[in-house]
Order: structure tokens, then sequence, then C-alpha cells
């Protein structure tokens, strides 16, 4: 079983930036699209972002396009979400998550947009402060 580990959460103060890690296996990397999600207290899972294999093409929830960025490392088998102008209510658990793309060709996304990703990390605790 992959284990993927989030790294990178903590304690911001609003209108602050703050970029989230994700270690992938490095002999897993290679076959798998990365995402994130976040849970807020109270509330349902929510997809952020995800990336594709390769070069990997990002794909992004509405809600977040223009101030959370998603890449990947190939080198170090790291993945990122860099977020800026953080907000009170983007406090949550923000999880990893992978998932084989290949199976699904160029609607690879809709497995992360529908949130059925095989694959998840424990979580990283986000907080803003007012």
């Amino acid at each position: 079983q992959v284990q993927l580990a989030e790294s990178g959460g903590g304690l911001v103060q609003s209108g602050s930036s703050l970029t989230l890690s994700c270690a992938v296996p490095g002999r897993t990397f290679d076959h798998y699209a990365l995402g994130w999600f976040r849970q807020a207290p109270g509330r349902e899972r929510e997809f952020v972002a995800a990336i594709t294999l390769g070069f990997g093409t990002p794909y992004y929830a509405d809600s977040f396009k223009g101030r959370f960025t998603i890449s990947r490392d190939n080198a170090n088998t790291m993945a990122y979400l860099q977020m800026s102008g953080l907000k009170p209510e983007d406090t949550a658990v923000y999880y990893c998550s992978a998932d084989d793309p290949i199976p699904y060709g160029r609607s690879w996304y809709q497995r992360f947009l529908y949130g059925n990703p095989d694959i998840w990390g424990q979580g990283t605790q986000v907080t803003v402060s007012a």
C-alpha cells in the first residue's frame, strides 16, 4: 500500500502564504496523478486541485483558481500545494491523494473532482487566524 505523508501545515495569520508538501514513495511516484483535498470542521471533504503525470497538467476546483497552485517535483517525488492570501475560512485539514490516471485517459481529473482517488494521506492541519 502506497503511503503519502503531508507536511507544512500550521498556524498562520490571515493574508499569509503557506506551502504544503506531500512525500510520495519513489518507486510509485511516476505512476500516479496527485491531488489535494481539504476538510473543515463540520463540513464535507472538498476537492482543491490535482496534477497529472510527467510535466503535470494541473486541474483546479473553481474556488481555488488563482490563489492556490499545485505542483509536482518528479526528481524528489514530492507534490506541493502553494496557498496564498489565506483566510480564516481556509482553516481545514488538508489531504494529499494519489490515483492511477491511465485507465481514465483525459478524464483522469474526474477521479479527484468527485472525491475518488485510491490513496490518501493522513492530513495536515492548517489554521488561519483572523
